[in-house]
């Protein structure tokens, strides 16, 4: 066993567990496919793919988990809201990967602390749906599920659950996990050099200067410590970088759940780090009874609903030896109710003695629909739920430990103000999430640098 595996197993394996029991349990969100048979054939194929990560990795990840749980990091996890496969291009990721660096940069040069830094991306393929199915001029078709199940075009072909997306899906997955990891290992996020992270478009942004004096200031004391040392500092040309989904659309992740050489029990080796939503975190349903028996970290996203006593049987289900590293309760609350909602929630965990990480997704609860019928998300209420989660979890004797945020690389308008104050025009000139909103670069950098202000503040 591993000195990483000696510090972070459980006491035991979970009771009555298998890759498979969630079936025995009422399922959330799951699509209806037509075939049955032509579904088990591809969960035949999946099962016998190679995984897309490694159980080193996700153990390595949990490490660094838990010392985010004691203050000694910060989480960043960010990334698209639903993946697409048109956009597995080298640009799109590089794009993304970069804006997820350029966030990093600013987070540990100002909170002088090191960053964790986890992507959504490379299996985000899947999306919970708030109805079965959507009815347009008298037309009712199943909803869209992301490109892991159905396409989004409104014809009866285009949204027919497809079992053979989940083996594109998969395909997918492996080719942006590859790039990325050709990025970091050739250099692509060496310290040296974080100008080579600029994206041309951004160039006459208003927050260029200052992160421009930012990275200036960086090199300067990378430059310094060298000459004392007389040679160069290591490991300031890579950075480890993991990737997350929700786990959504179990078939697909049963048959990537794997036992491995030399660790003991069960691994989802789909992605380092899952995670519940909210629409299928019901503790007698079928993804928790997923979640409860793999050893990767996880996450549940907690909404203004959930009630502090279903919280802690929640905990109790997913992390009954209280592990460390291993359960994130990212709250998504909205700025209107994260103020009432969140305190009863963070007094009872913290009275309890459970050891979690805690994590601010600023941007489901604010969504809204403008006038115009674009569904997006105000800029100074995701500021303000940031801004006022620091504050109530330094009221309740608890710890803000990360972020979790939808974003994108590419020259989107789809959430509404910012440094450059998008206005509801401007969002029909380059709306192009299929989903949710995201923020753009701006808007990412612009959170980053309001994260650090807060923290400095606390």
């Amino acid at each position: 066993m591993s000195p990483i595996d000696r510090r972070l197993h459980p006491v035991r394996l979970p009771d009555a567990w298998a890759p498979d029991s969630w079936r025995a349990r009422p399922a959330r969100q799951l699509p209806q496919y037509p075939d049955a048979g032509a579904l088990e054939g591809v969960l035949r194929e999946l099962r016998a793919l190679p995984p897309l990560v490694t159980s080193w990795e996700i153990l390595a990840l949990k490490q660094q988990l838990a010392e985010a749980q004691e203050g000694r990091r910060f989480l960043l996890q960010g990334g698209d809201c639903a993946e697409s496969f048109d956009a597995c291009t080298s640009e799109v990721i590089s794009n993304r990967l970069k804006v997820l660096l350029q966030m990093s940069l600013v987070l540990v040069h100002g909170m002088r602390k090191p960053v964790v830094r986890v992507g959504r991306f490379a299996g985000q393929y899947a999306k919970p749906r708030s109805a079965d199915s959507e009815t347009i001029d008298g037309l009712t078709l199943p909803s869209y599920r992301g490109d892991m199940v159905n396409a989004p075009a409104f014809t009866a072909e285009a949204r027919t659950p497809d079992p053979r997306r989940m083996v594109k899906a998969h395909a997918r997955s492996a080719m942006t996990m590859n790039f990325v990891r050709a990025l970091i290992d050739g250099g692509f996020a060496d310290l040296h050099h974080p100008e080579y992270w600029n994206l041309s478009w951004v160039g006459h942004s208003p927050l260029a200067d200052e992160y421009r004096r930012m990275v200036e200031a960086i090199g300067d004391a990378v430059r310094f410590m060298e000459t004392l040392s007389g040679e160069e500092i290591h490991n300031l040309n890579r950075v480890d970088f993991y990737t997350s989904h929700e786990a959504l659309l179990l078939p697909y992740e049963e048959a990537l759940t794997r036992q491995v050489p030399r660790h003991w029990g069960w691994f989802n080796l789909s992605t380092h780090f899952p995670w519940i939503g909210m629409r299928t975190a019901d503790v007698d349903g079928a993804h928790v009874e997923y979640f409860r028996g793999i050893r990767n970290p996880v996450a549940v996203k907690v909404g203004p609903s959930v009630a502090p006593d279903a919280l802690l049987r929640l905990i109790d289900v997913l992390n009954p030896e209280d592990e460390p590293g291993r359960l994130t309760l990212i709250h998504r609350m909205g700025a209107a109710h994260i103020a009432e909602r969140l305190p009863p929630l963070l007094d009872a965990v913290r009275r309890d003695g459970r050891r979690v990480l805690w994590v601010c997704d600023p941007m489901h609860g604010n969504t809204e629909t403008t006038r115009n019928g674009y569904k997006t998300r105000r800029f100074a209420n995701i500021g303000r739920e940031l801004e006022l989660a620091f504050e109530l979890h330094a009221a309740a004797g608890t710890r803000l430990g990360g972020v979790h945020l939808e974003l994108t690389g590419e020259d989107v308008t789809e959430c509404l103000g910012g440094a450059r104050e998008l206005t509801e025009t401007d969002l029909e000139r380059a709306y192009c999430s299929t989903v949710d909103p995201r923020l753009n670069y701006e808007q990412a950098l612009e959170v980053a640098m309001l994260i650090v202000r807060k923290h400095g503040a606390g």
